[in-house]
């Protein structure tokens, strides 16, 4: 099976989700579908047949002055029906917010018009923080199987089934580093710390770019995250030195 891990022509739906949170919005997301098509079909209905039976329907009455069940009940429905809707959503934005001890940092730093990345519990062999700048690979070097507006020549590798907290900032202006797949979507802002997690359930390459609009380039800084299994990682991590 295919798995939709980037954007797509016409595409309807979410991508599908590899963390705890994105799978928690795609229940939000078909929890709250299923009340507003309820909704949807007992408006349509009503219309419908106010307007079919416009001589004779039993739904409305023009001389109605006080009715006051009738008030009680198009009050207290919706009401209840929001209350229902959002008592989930408010679980899943608290879960979300939350991070827990994590087994990894990662600062992220968006600059005009590319990200640097700092990886703060690795050290490379001269003794300094691991970093690197990632920037978006240009048309006219894309190879066979690499997406445009969404490959970069440097990504960022992460340990399957592992805690990461992201560190997110900027350097010039207001970013926003989101990443759809994780359910991740955080402003990076300029003097402010934002943190965010992710536990990656499976293996595989996810996309993301900037979601606030930044400049002239905007559209020109993705993001782009591969997940591994944890060998291959330090593996990875060995080259980047």
């Amino acid at each position: 099976m295919m798995r939709l891990d980037v954007p797509t022509p016409w595409g309807m739906r979410l991508q599908d989700s590899a963390s705890p949170n994105m799978e928690g919005m795609h229940e939000l997301h078909d929890h709250m579908m299923y009340y507003l098509a309820l909704m949807l079909g007992l408006v349509s209905y009503m219309l419908f047949m106010m307007v079919k039976n416009f001589k004779n329907n039993t739904m409305s009455y023009k001389y109605l002055t006080h009715g006051q069940t009738l008030e009680m009940v198009w009050t207290m429905f919706p009401a209840v029906m929001l209350l229902v809707m959002a008592f989930p959503s408010f679980m899943l934005l608290y879960l979300c917010d939350e991070v827990l001890t994590p087994a990894m940092t990662i600062k992220v730093m968006g600059l005009q018009w590319y990200w640097k990345y700092e990886y703060s519990d690795f050290v490379s062999s001269n003794g300094e923080t691991m970093e690197f700048e990632s920037y978006i690979m240009p048309e006219d070097m894309l190879e066979e199987g690499q997406l445009r507006l969404l490959d970069t020549d440097t990504s960022i590798i992460i340990p399957v089934d592992t805690h990461v907290r992201f560190i997110v900032t900027a350097n010039d202006v207001m970013h926003s580093f989101a990443v759809p797949s994780l359910g991740m979507k955080i402003d990076a802002t300029p003097g402010r710390l934002n943190q965010v997690s992710a536990l990656m359930q499976r293996t595989g390459v996810f996309y993301g770019q900037c979601s606030e609009l930044c400049g002239i380039n905007h559209s020109l800084m993705p993001i782009k995250i591969e997940c591994m299994e944890i060998d291959q990682f330090i593996e990875a991590l060995n080259d980047m030195e």
